[in-house]
């Protein structure tokens, strides 16, 4: 079995980690006390890939929950599904970073560093086969900005052949309280640019969007928005977790989606999004999962992929639906919409398809997009990081945990670099694309 040791970091981190751990939960049938009830064999089939067997014949998560201040885990702990967890793989800081980057990455979290990695080593350590590792945290707060970075240095020297993957919860002026937000995402992005292998990047701006604009949720909340990123999770480790016609692993994904060692940077999606009261009304057809995959209002960053090119694309659909149905509609996208995709790329598009539905739906879809709109998003990030840079506010509170301004400096032109290496793969300009899908 190629199993994933999975870490959740920070209170976005982990309110998004609970409600994963729900949803794969419900659907590999098991309660939440972690013991089967499911009606299916295909539910035990893979169920290794994410949890382990206990002696009293639970199934554990492969999991590690971290926060520097305790109140991050109560939501979790204290919840449903609280007793999922190992007691042994949280680890609780008691000071909190008090959303500076500097505090998680050299104070406070690099206290807990060495017990977290501790903890990593151990589990990986049970596996049979490891294939990679994954982390669930926000950039705009200290623990999963500061200490995520530190971690993920430190995880991609001890475990080099294997693929670490990140989802990260970008900061956004519409929902974030968070004043230095844009420091802590460009100093995070810094390290996930060198030592992460495949980064899924999600905003706050984009999820309100949908909840609000396309599911017509009157006034979302975190727990909705979570929910979608979860539920964009458990599609993407579909083909890990559920035989189906086509399959896909970490390694097989990282070689067809990333192009250039830099370029990893994903934006996620999740088909159907539909109302709850207007679902009844609809037939879902993989034609319609395939128009609203490549729908600006499905993704999960707020950018619009007419704005650019995608350079490679992995569409994961579930439900029993014809293989041959499924590649004619991907066919006909990218012929329809060649300008849309870089010639150069052959066979861009790659498709799996797994036959187990999730709850609800007969059908779904998850979409992973290397698109070099990223750039639009990563632009806002650097134009908010330069007007508090510029006039020195708030710096004081990093260097007095150490840092150092030349960090920033640094880091900001990391970002930038990535940007303009987004819009050198372009190809044509942002200009010469039309405005019509």
């Amino acid at each position: 079995m190629r199993e994933i040791v999975h870490l959740q970091l920070g209170q976005c981190g982990n309110n998004v980690g609970r409600k994963f751990w729900e949803v794969i939960s419900d659907e590999h049938g098991l309660n939440p006390t972690g013991r089967f009830v499911g009606k299916s064999d295909l539910q035990l089939q893979r169920i290794n890939v994410y949890f382990a067997e206990d002696a009293a014949e639970r199934y554990v998560p492969r999991a590690i929950l971290v926060d520097l201040d305790r109140k991050g885990l109560e939501p979790v702990l204290s919840g449903p599904y609280g007793n999922l967890f190992k007691p042994d793989n949280v680890v609780a800081g008691t000071n909190g970073a008090g959303n500076n980057w500097a505090k998680g990455h050299y104070t406070e979290g690099a206290e807990l560093a060495d017990l977290t990695l501790e903890l990593v080593r151990t589990e990986a350590e049970s596996c049979d086969l490891i294939q990679g590792i994954q982390l669930v945290h926000a950039l705009g707060g200290g623990t999963g900005s500061g200490m995520g970075s530190l971690l993920v240095q430190n995880l991609i020297e001890e475990y080099p052949g294997r693929v670490l993957k990140s989802y990260v919860v970008m900061p956004s002026s519409r929902t974030s309280d968070v004043v230095v937000g844009p420091y802590n995402a460009v100093l995070s992005i810094n390290h996930l640019i060198e030592c992460v292998h495949q980064v899924y990047h999600m905003d706050n701006e984009a999820l309100y969007y949908i909840c609000n604009s396309i599911l017509r949720l009157f006034s979302p909340t975190y727990d909705d928005m979570n929910h979608l990123i979860s539920v964009c999770m458990a599609g993407v480790t579909t083909c890990l977790r559920f035989p189906g016609q086509l399959n896909a692993d970490l390694k097989k994904l990282l070689v067809n989606m990333v192009p250039f060692p830099r370029l990893h940077f994903f934006v996620p999606g999740h088909v159907p999004l539909i109302a709850d009261r207007s679902i009844r009304y609809r037939l879902l057809s993989v034609l319609e999962l395939t128009q609203q995959m490549f729908s600006a209002s499905s993704m999960f960053a707020d950018c619009d992929p007419r704005k650019g090119r995608f350079l490679t694309v992995a569409a994961i659909f579930r439900g029993r639906m014809s293989t041959k149905h499924v590649e004619e509609q991907m066919c006909n996208i990218q012929n329809r919409n060649s300008k849309y995709f870089v010639g150069w790329i052959p066979h861009n598009i790659k498709t799996a398809i797994c036959d187990v539905p999730p709850r609800g739906v007969n059908m779904s879809g998850t979409v992973l997009s290397n698109t070099t709109a990223i750039q639009e998003p990563l632009k806002k990030l650097s134009d908010l990081f330069q007007n508090l840079f510029r006039r020195k506010a708030y710096i004081h509170w990093y260097i007095s945990e150490g840092m150092e301004e030349s960090e920033f400096v640094e880091a900001h032109e990391k970002l930038l670099s990535l940007i303009s290496e987004y819009r050198e793969y372009q190809e044509n300009g942002n200009e010469q694309l039309g405005n019509e899908w």
